[in-house]
């Protein structure tokens, strides 16, 4: 009997470091998947992406074993042409932003909401002028409006008209791209009315402006802020994006939990004016889901209708919903 198991015993002793070898081997490949998928998110300096901030603030990313870069652009334009040139793989843009990368031959998909699940989350505003004289939706026919053409604001703005009761054409749309020169002609009653998101229109409001039509009190959720990655990363970086939109959901979390905790924070990524930083609201922002169906198709038809699409993208060409409990 002592001599079967001696004879056995090398065979027990390989098979043990056989098994601790496969184990061992395991583990750093698990590990090494995500950190071979580093991740580069364009974000703008406005609250849409504040998470993310939190998320690398407290070191949420590592923890999940992720590498992840921020990327800050000044404008959508510089963002949006960084991802078509390959330089960034994902941003937090809204729908149209996607719907147009596609026109222009840059394949992604939204993976997640990140602002406006519920109309209560993410604010734009039309706002008249101090001494304009406008008080209701009515007494916008026939005025101008400020705005930015061919944009989200441009689409908010036909929405918000359509559900008040106003056709768009109603109005007289004035192009003022550039969103601080757009505050400063409403608030000297250059313009008599202008579409504003938070937090400018509540600096607006602040100095006189008289809120008209404001988005968050409306029946219907028109404005939705999202996270998009390309395809290469979609399919290079799956698990890593998945583990991504876990990271945000829990630092979106923490911002409501918490909020005046980040408010040195909020105000430098959100760039919030100076005499509203210490009063200005913190939003609370989406757990991880995907916008509805016929919250694209609204606004996709919209964009159809302005010759900025030459056809409608149908749900799954702009939204990935795989990314999310799966």
């Amino acid at each position: 009997m002592k001599r079967i198991l001696w004879r056995a015993l090398p065979l027990l002793l390989l098979l043990v470091l056989v098994t601790a070898g496969c184990s061992n081997s395991e583990q750093p490949k698990s590990e090494a998947s995500f950190s071979n998928q580093p991740l580069k998110i364009g974000v703008l300096p406005i609250e849409d992406s504040f998470p993310l901030w939190v998320a690398e603030e407290n070191n949420m990313f590592q923890q999940a074993g992720l590498t992840v870069e921020i990327i800050p652009f000044n404008s959508a334009r510089d963002r949006d042409t960084a991802m078509q040139a390959g330089q960034i793989d994902g941003e937090v843009a809204d729908i149209l932003a996607a719907a147009l990368l596609k026109k222009a031959g840059t394949e992604v998909r939204i993976v997640s909401l990140t602002l406006g699940a519920t109309p209560e989350e993410g604010r734009f505003v039309l706002l008249a002028s101090p001494n304009s004289g406008i008080n209701s939706v009515a007494q916008l026919r026939g005025q101008e409006v400020a705005l930015s053409e061919n944009t989200i604001i441009e689409y908010v703005a036909d929405q918000m008209l359509t559900i008040a009761g106003l056709k768009p054409e109603e109005v007289r749309k004035v192009a003022i791209p550039r969103i601080p020169e757009r505050l400063q002609l409403l608030l000297s009653d250059q313009v008599k009315a202008a579409v504003l998101p938070d937090p400018l229109a509540t600096l607006a409001e602040s100095k006189g402006a008289k809120v008209v039509i404001d988005d968050t009190r409306l029946t219907e959720n028109i404005s939705q802020v999202v996270m998009l990655f390309n395809q290469k990363a979609l399919t290079e970086k799956r698990e890593a994006i998945k583990r991504l939109i876990e990271v945000w959901g829990k630092a979106a979390a923490e911002v409501s939990r918490n909020p005046e905790k980040y408010r040195k924070l909020f105000n430098e990524k959100a760039r919030v004016p100076e005499a509203l930083q210490d009063t200005y609201v913190i939003p609370s922002f989406s757990q991880p889901q995907v916008p509805k169906e016929e919250e694209v198709k609204r606004l996709v038809n919209w964009a159809v209708e302005k010759k900025l699409l030459d056809k409608p993208y149908s749900y799954s060409e702009l939204v990935d919903e795989t990314f999310i409990g799966n």
